[in-house]
C-alpha cells in the first residue's frame, strides 16, 4: 500500500485530479471519504473532466452531484464512468439494489460515502482518498491504493 498525504487549494487539488485521472482505466474503484464540504465532489468532478480532457472530449458544462440520483453515469469514448454518492443509502438491501458490482468491471468508479460498501470491496483493489478540512479554502488529502 502506497500512501502519500498532501495540503491542497482549489488550483492545486485541480492539477492533482489531472495527474491522479491519467492512471485509471476500467475496472478502477476511488472511495472518497471526508466530511460534508470537505471536497469529495469537487474532486469527482475535476477527476470526471480531466478523463474527458485525456480523450480529447469536452466535458459536460455541467457535472452534478449524485446526492439525490445516488447515481450519474458519463460515457467517454470506451469508459463508462459510474459516480454514486451513497450518502443517503442506510442498508444492504438498498445498495444491492444499485447493482454497483456488476458495473464495476466495465467502468470506472467513483464512490462517495462508501463506508457502507467497504467490506464488500475487500476483494477488489480500490484507492481509497481520504479529506479534511483545514480552512475555507485549503484541504488535507490522505490517498493510497489498498490491494
Amino acid at each position: 500500500m502506497k500512501e502519500e498525504t498532501l495540503t491542497v487549494d482549489l488550483i492545486s487539488l485541480e492539477k492533482f485530479c489531472d495527474n491522479f485521472s491519467q492512471n485509471l482505466y476500467l475496472g478502477n474503484i476511488i472511495c472518497l471519504f471526508g466530511e460534508l464540504g470537505s471536497g469529495k465532489t469537487t474532486f469527482a468532478r475535476n477527476t470526471i473532466r480531466s478523463i474527458y480532457n485525456k480523450n480529447k472530449i469536452a466535458p459536460p458544462n455541467s457535472i452534478k452531484s449524485p446526492s439525490f440520483p445516488i447515481l450519474i453515469t458519463y460515457e467517454v469514448k470506451n469508459i463508462e464512468i459510474y459516480h454514486y454518492d451513497l450518502y443517503r443509502i442506510s442498508s444492504s438491501e438498498e445498495l444491492s439494489e444499485l447493482n454497483i458490482f456488476e458495473n464495476i468491471e466495465k467502468s470506472i468508479t467513483i464512490i462517495e460515502w462508501p463506508e457502507i460498501i467497504l467490506k464488500e470491496l475487500k476483494d477488489n483493489e480500490f484507492f481509497s482518498v481520504k479529506f479534511q478540512i483545514i480552512d475555507n479554502f485549503t484541504r488535507k488529502i490522505n490517498h493510497n491504493i489498498f490491494i
